[in-house]
């Protein structure tokens, strides 16, 4: 398979990426690939750096989702972390697909696990340039190259296929391709449930897991029979007044890396960076680059002793508008996923354990 050898942008900051050089030093294995580390209560005052920037479905906001072209626009505008969705085709190949069904993407009135992937692999995506579906043994030979391996990879593991199964041959399919640097020092297997980290731990025992999720109830019981989780949270859930707030304070004394989906506002990103998050996912990488630029400069002055002069958040009205009823939705969706939930499993505190086998 050809190889396309990109530069990642200089955009990309060394106190970043453990593989460039820090006061003269190389960092090799200070953090995963750039996959924030869980810390000690005391290392709370280290100084802050900004988040990384995490590609979500690649450079989503201005190429197809979930595909190469996508994927390797997000390097050249300075990412240091992809993150995609994992499907199974109907014979078992992994491939970089979020929704269950076709149609949005590929035009198709079906299911990804309806089809081989001989079949799959003659589709092409609805939206300008036509692009094909990749597998995700595809965006590992890309990335495994000398001067991207210090660019990580979160896997959002989808709940539509078997999770045993999806599990085993992600496991698989990252064995088959030899890494010039290890996997598991690259790769965020990211779980839904408990039972997904459960399986994950059995197929996936080195590498370093997260939880992706909208509910920080749910991601407390997690976190608190796994240690070393890193939290993936809707970004609603962070920003909730009272509850957000004590949640992210709670999450960064235990020592965990926490992320934030899916950020695309400035006055957002804003928000997380000044929130101290480990890394944001988005669909505009390159903005969110320059948006943490200006913040940390703001705070540098701020910090040597100069007044700042602070933007305005520039929010039009519609956009206040909506994001009234995009706050309502998300209350009333919480509300409505959460009764659904106990009504099924019981509390979070309870089934968390037990699916774990605690």
């Amino acid at each position: 398979m050809a190889r396309k050898n990109v530069k990642p942008a200089a955009t990309m900051s060394n106190e970043q990426t453990p593989l460039l050089k820090r006061d003269g030093h190389v960092v090799e294995n200070e953090t995963p690939a750039g996959i924030p580390a869980p810390r000690s209560r005391d290392a709370t005052s280290e100084p802050r750096r900004p988040p990384q920037a995490i590609a979500h479905r690649g450079y989503k906001a201005l190429f197809p989702e979930n595909t190469m072209l996508a994927f390797r626009a997000a390097v050249e505008a300075g990412a240091h972390a992809i993150e995609t969705d994992l499907h199974l085709s109907k014979d078992g190949v992994v491939v970089l697909m979020h929704d269950p069904k076709l149609k949005r993407c590929y035009g198709d009135d079906s299911k990804v696990k309806d089809h081989d992937w001989s079949s799959l692999s003659k589709l092409r995506t609805v939206r300008e340039p036509p692009q094909p579906m990749p597998q995700l043994v595809e965006l590992l030979e890309y990335l495994n190259q000398p001067e991207l391996q210090h660019i990580w990879i979160m896997l959002d593991i989808k709940r539509d296929d078997d999770p045993a199964t999806i599990i085993r041959r992600t496991a698989e399919t990252l064995d088959s391709v030899p890494g010039i640097r290890p996997w598991h020092e690259r790769v965020l297997p990211c779980c839904w449930t408990a039972e997904h980290v459960k399986l994950s731990k059995e197929f996936l025992p080195k590498y370093p897991l997260a939880h992706v999720g909208f509910s920080t109830t749910y991601a407390r019981a997690l976190a608190k029979h796994e240690p070393s989780l890193s939290i993936s949270m809707l970004y609603h859930s962070l920003a909730l007044p009272v509850v957000g707030a004590r949640f992210i304070r709670e999450v960064k004394e235990a020592g965990h890396p926490l992320h934030s989906w899916t950020v695309n506002d400035e006055d957002r990103m804003e928000w997380c960076v000044r929130n101290g998050l480990n890394g944001v996912v988005t669909d505009d990488p390159k903005l969110f680059l320059e948006v943490a630029k200006r913040v940390a400069e703001e705070e540098k002055v701020k910090n040597e002793g100069a007044a700042v002069s602070r933007r305005p958040s520039g929010v039009p009205l519609s956009a206040r508008a909506w994001r009234v009823f995009e706050w309502t939705r998300y209350i009333l969706g919480m509300l409505i996923v959460v009764n659904i939930y106990l009504f099924k499993h019981g509390l979070p505190w309870t089934q968390v354990p037990k699916a774990l086998g605690k």
